[in-house]
């Protein structure tokens, strides 16, 4: 089981590390890379492999007007660290007196002292300390000084661009969830409760879920082919989502509602809280004439998600 700390104290037991450092926003496939890199290291050299993060996200400190809308949480990251085979997880709290380390004294103070760091391999864009005055040459030096090695890893490319947060984040906010997938190496998500809705859906066009969630990030306003989890008890559905304004229903049409259907009958008691993976785009929303002419529509929609899920039959699996 993965040890994960919120302090200096509480990472005071953690044995030498095969160590790297980031935010590690998304797990995306960059960051996997460079997990798979630690977790070899950390078997030749008899370290556990570790990461050093962060919370809040430091642009949040220092520069909170330029911080970005982040894609997962703290506790999403560690489970997606977790299930990559990392061992040992830091979240250093990121202050103001964090911020002002020089990039010799976090050296000194947090990657050798605290997690005995054997090994540190970052990214060739890795910036640390004061005002990002350290970068990996500057980690290397400081490395041989604190009895560590530096190791600098390649960048990641898919189709032509470089895996990074900001990629992902772009790529989701214009709707593209089938390279957000690549990009993450699984289906961007969301979460949330389950909450009544103006009940428009049963009465004129279909039933649906309603999702409230606390993500920072949704995907552009339009209809996807999604699945649908139940997070109390793992039940699972094929689905098409609407994130939009039901601009069809004049008494909706300023309020953002995330609307899932169910290609499959709900048996039981409806969820609680859900989680939706967004697979594939399908539209954008647009206002019909009337319900009845929206109701046909998702009907469309729906023959659209079911021909996507015969031809991905190992989505429908679980």
């Amino acid at each position: 089981m993965t040890q994960i700390a919120r302090s200096l104290a509480q990472a005071s037991d953690f044995a030498p590390s095969a160590l790297t450092i980031g935010n590690f926003d998304g797990v995306h496939i960059g960051h996997r890379r460079l997990i798979a890199h630690i977790r070899e290291a950390a078997q030749v050299i008899d370290a556990r492999p570790s990461v050093l993060t962060f919370d809040p996200h430091p642009a949040r400190i220092v520069a909170p007007d330029r911080a970005p809308r982040l894609l997962t949480t703290v506790d999403e990251r560690c489970t997606l660290l977790e299930s990559a085979g990392i061992e040992q997880i830091f979240v250093l709290p990121f202050t103001r007196e964090i911020a002002q380390l020089s990039p010799e004294e976090f050296v000194r103070d947090i990657v050798a002292a605290a997690l005995k760091t054997k090994m540190v391999i970052v990214g060739e864009n890795f910036r640390f300390g004061h005002k990002q005055a350290g970068d990996t040459r500057v980690l290397a030096q400081l490395g041989k000084q604190y009895g560590f090695e530096t190791c600098i890893a390649d960048v990641i490319e898919c189709r032509g661009r470089v895996a990074s947060s900001s990629a992902v984040r772009s790529f989701v906010t214009e709707g593209d969830v089938d390279n957000a997938w690549r990009f993450l190496a699984r289906p961007y998500s969301i979460a949330g409760e389950v909450v009544r809705g103006h009940g428009i859906g049963s009465k004129q066009t279909v039933p649906t879920l309603n999702l409230k969630t606390s993500s920072e990030i949704l995907p552009r306003v339009g209809v996807y082919v999604t699945r649908t989890r139940d997070l109390r008890n793992n039940r699972r559905w094929n689905s098409v989502s609407n994130i939009g304004y039901r601009p069809t229903f004049a008494d909706a049409a300023d309020e953002l509602s995330i609307e899932t259907f169910l290609l499959e009958p709900l048996t039981g008691e409806s969820p609680e809280q859900i989680e939706i993976q967004f697979l594939h785009r399908v539209r954008d929303e647009r206002k019909f004439e009337n319900p009845e002419a929206l109701k046909a529509q998702i009907f469309r929609d729906v023959n659209r998600a079911q021909a996507f899920f015969r031809h991905n039959r190992k989505l429908m699996k679980g």
